[in-house]
């Protein structure tokens, strides 16, 4: 946990995976393990509150010991329906998101970002890692929840649509691994090869 503002976060696994064949993305297998799990490990030592955005296969989501939240809307609106369910039970300041295919995101995102935040003054942190803005793997303020439950009312769905209307403060990261994420069953594979050591 940070010894800044209080952070609540937000796995996204509630898309339909439709790259993955429909199989759910967050309980796919990563080295024996769920993706989701993954992150969780990840992220639970870096935050006071941890919820789980899903929309299918509930009773497993709720084995993993977290708050399991659906989207208001049955319509699959995407990440940010995600994100804006978590702000409304959320009970911190901020809400870091990410989303439960990255598996390898880094043991100090929340308190880098939660830093730039805060110094910069700006809405949202995005970490940036060789050359790409990560926009779903976000630090932003529970108080931008109006403008993003309306923006959503609007038939607003894209995240960087959303984030290009806010103050964004960009992060660098050097580990050009820690926000590889896994769409589809060619891109595991690849994955187990990255957590197989190689033959001695």
């Amino acid at each position: 946990m940070t010894g800044q503002a209080k952070i609540s976060a937000v796995i996204l696994a509630g898309g339909q995976a439709r790259r993955m064949g429909g199989t759910d993305k967050g309980l796919a297998l990563l080295g024996g393990r769920p993706l989701l799990a993954w992150v969780l490990e990840c992220l639970a030592p870096q935050v006071d509150e941890l919820f789980i955005s899903a929309n299918r296969n509930l009773d497993r989501y709720r084995q993993f010991d977290r708050p399991v939240l659906t989207d208001v809307s049955p319509d699959f609106h995407g990440p940010l329906a995600g994100l804006c369910r978590a702000m409304t039970e959320a009970t911190h300041p901020l809400i870091l998101c990410a989303p439960c295919d990255t598996p390898f995101l880094p043991t100090d995102l929340a308190e880098r970002l939660s830093s730039a935040l805060e110094k910069s003054g700006a809405d949202i942190a995005l970490p940036v890692c060789g050359g790409q803005v990560h926009r779903a793997a976000c630090l932003c303020r529970r108080s931008l929840l109006p403008g993003l439950a309306l923006f959503i009312d609007q038939g607003g769905r894209r995240v960087g649509e959303w984030q290009a209307g806010l103050r964004c403060i960009e992060v660098p990261f050097d580990d050009e691994r820690a926000f590889l994420n896994f769409n589809t069953a060619d891109e595991l594979a690849v994955g187990e090869r990255l957590i197989t050591p190689p033959d001695r």
